[in-house]
């Protein structure tokens, strides 16, 4: 009877423990953002996109610093950071990038936390006039990123890893123009129009012609991503069922567990709601 009460009392302390492991983990964040940086910023062609994609960085920042303060100093564990692909030409781009990573660990001084949120708003704000300013939009090769670089950049161990991807839906660069058996790298107004995805019946289509993303035998199960400012060309009624659909099978054949395929509007009105994700809420 001894021996079996304490064999229980070892196995409710061990679940406990575990318990307790997971929670802490799932606390820890570690958030990277992936801009797209192509001519759907441009003033000319969307007045205010660019603001929006701010707006949004702000809400996500904002989250993760209220985040961050919530916790007591000696379990802070936390990271965020930007990538870019292909790497924008702007002037200092590497000191910016590095000012835009940020990380929280038990020696923090409460001064850098609170200093986030100025660092943030200045520098994201210096990538995107730079780059309209300079009217050279390099754009965003979506899928080499996750070809090369999402395993090693955006998940971490013992972190709850998202990526917030910044992008109009549409997946194009010019260095990833690639076909395989009706799977491409690709995903344009044009491709979808060719593709005759324009009615009600697009996954069949889809479906008969082998269409979608081509993807990597990745397990990305420990990656939650975030999909923001998707922006469907208004001519086709079903761009955007299309643009998502293509996200959602790409991740599921990745094995990632969480997604959110999130349409562009007004960043004030999304703030609600990226916060409430980033909260776990």
């Amino acid at each position: 009877m001894k021996s079996k009460l304490l064999n229980t009392l070892l196995i409710l302390f061990i679940t406990a423990t575990f318990a307790k492991e997971t929670k802490a983990q799932t606390q820890n964040l570690n958030i990277s953002f992936l801009l797209d940086l192509s001519d759907r910023i441009a003033p000319k062609k969307n007045p205010d996109f660019f603001q929006r994609d701010l707006g949004y960085i702000k809400s996500i920042e904002t989250a993760f610093v209220n985040h961050v303060k919530g916790k007591k100093i000696m379990l802070l564990n936390d990271q965020m950071q930007v990538f870019f692909d292909p790497i924008p030409k702007i002037p200092n781009i590497d000191q910016l990038s590095q000012q835009l990573k940020v990380s929280f660990n038990p020696k923090t001084n409460k001064k850098d936390i609170l200093s986030v949120d100025n660092i943030y708003t200045q520098t994201s704000s210096k990538i995107y006039l730079h780059t309209i300013k300079d009217n050279h939009y390099v754009g965003s090769d979506i899928w080499k990123f996750f070809k090369n670089n999402v395993q090693n950049y955006c998940i971490k161990d013992k972190q709850r890893n998202i990526l917030v991807i910044l992008t109009d839906g549409y997946m194009y660069h010019q260095n990833s123009k690639f076909l395989d058996k009706g799977k491409s790298a690709y995903i344009t107004p044009a491709f979808i129009q060719s593709k005759k995805l324009t009615s009600s019946d697009y996954r069949a289509i889809m479906k008969k012609n082998n269409l979608g993303f081509i993807s990597f035998p990745y397990n990305l199960k420990d990656l939650e991503i975030i999909v923001l400012g998707i922006n469907p060309s208004k001519q086709n009624p079903y761009e955007e069922d299309v643009i998502k659909q293509y996200w959602t099978d790409w991740f599921t054949a990745m094995n990632v567990k969480k997604f959110h395929l999130i349409t562009t509007d007004l960043s004030a009105n999304l703030a609600p709601v990226l916060q409430k994700i980033i909260s776990g809420k």
